[in-house]
């Protein structure tokens, strides 16, 4: 993720100076990100995306010798009714292709000691698909801090134990156990576990947040709810 992130940035024109001020936290800080001596939180690492103007899915590490997918085969390959030429279909299923092999997963390490494995093959704009780690005492956001963003989450636990507070409620999950939400709910994942916590997650909408404005700071939202929308 270093090289990706400064990467983005160059290509913003952007400076490092620049950037941490809008993203509010030190030259320094961003810096050791960069160079990868340090870990950004879930809040900076939305907000970089936000204010670069990039997809979550531009800063993950990508594993596997290459990103590129090989051609499909088969009877599956072939396209009906739609329109454009052969040559033309056949070069659109080449570059969207369904698979992603395990060793192939891209990443993310966060500060809190989560890891992000995103789980489809491609950049899905519309829904956040990952395979995520908790090590014992590990939080989705810094020193267990509730955060409120758009969009709605769908978890199921693999292995271990996670704790998902959604407002003022706790639920604790164990193996096969499953929770959905609205992520304009304050809440937080934490592991307060001896051993890792690992799960499928689903959330639906999240880019269309910026976490630097959470909704609760919206007035129209503030007054809707008020109004009992």
């Amino acid at each position: 993720m270093p090289r990706r992130l400064r990467e983005a940035r160059e290509r913003s024109g952007m400076s490092l100076r620049t950037l941490a001020k809008r993203l509010d936290i030190s030259a320094s800080a961003l810096s050791q990100i960069e160079t990868g001596k340090s870990r950004p939180s879930v809040r900076t690492l939305y907000a970089v995306v936000s204010e670069l103007g990039v997809s979550l899915d531009d800063l993950f590490d990508n594993h596997g010798a290459s990103e590129t997918r090989p051609a499909a085969t088969g009877a599956a390959d072939v396209v009906v009714g739609r329109g454009g030429t052969a040559t033309e279909w056949m070069t659109a299923a080449t570059s969207i292709h369904p698979l992603l092999r395990a060793a192939d997963r891209p990443t993310l390490e966060l500060d809190t000691g989560v890891q992000w494995e995103r789980l489809t093959a491609e950049h899905d704009p519309m829904i956040d698909f990952l395979r995520v780690t908790y090590d014992p005492g590990s939080a989705s956001n810094a020193h267990g801090k509730l955060v409120r963003h758009a969009g709605r989450e769908y978890g199921v636990v693999l292995e271990g134990t996670l704790d998902v507070t959604v407002g003022f409620e706790t639920y604790s999950l164990a193996v096969g156990d499953s929770i959905s939400f609205s992520s304009d709910e304050p809440h937080v994942l934490a592991n307060n576990g001896q051993v890792p916590a690992i799960a499928i997650w689903f959330v639906v909408g999240r880019r269309q947040s910026d976490p630097r404005k959470p909704l609760f700071d919206d007035p129209a939202l503030a007054e809707a709810s008020n109004n009992g929308v």
